[in-house]
């Protein structure tokens, strides 16, 4: 019996060289239908640069096209993605096929708040001794 950490990752069945020698019209039918309807329609010219620059063996490549989805030509590469502030390194793994960029690149940091501020209510001004 196979050992469960030795199997090989898959997207719907295919290994990701079968993705990667895969034309990109065999692809789109393995996705959900919002992302098959965005690659229908075609890339506009920053998702085109963006896939220029991949294939020219570009290391890290940045984009601020966060609403490109993640195709089989992308696996293994560091895409730097804008999150509104900065670029966020996003390593591509076969579990991300067919979703988006941006969907990897937060633009929310968690809330973490401190003691209450000035002009705070007298009573949020003492705070629990736990």
């Amino acid at each position: 019996m196979a050992d469960h950490k030795t199997r090989e990752k898959r997207f719907r069945g295919y290994t990701e060289e079968e993705l990667k020698a895969m034309p990109l019209d065999e692809f789109v039918k393995l996705i959900p239908s919002r992302e098959r309807r965005s690659l229908l329609r075609g890339l506009n010219q920053q998702q085109k640069r963006l896939l220029a620059k991949l294939q020219a063996g570009k290391d890290r490549v940045k984009t601020h096209s966060r609403d490109m989805v993640i195709i089989p030509a992308m696996l293994g590469k560091t895409i730097l993605v804008h999150n509104g502030k900065e670029f966020q390194p996003v390593t591509i793994t076969i579990e991300m096929l067919g979703h988006r960029l941006g969907e990897f690149a937060l633009t929310r940091k968690r809330v973490q708040h401190s003691a209450p501020g000035v002009g705070a209510t007298r009573s949020s001004a003492h705070m629990s001794v736990k």
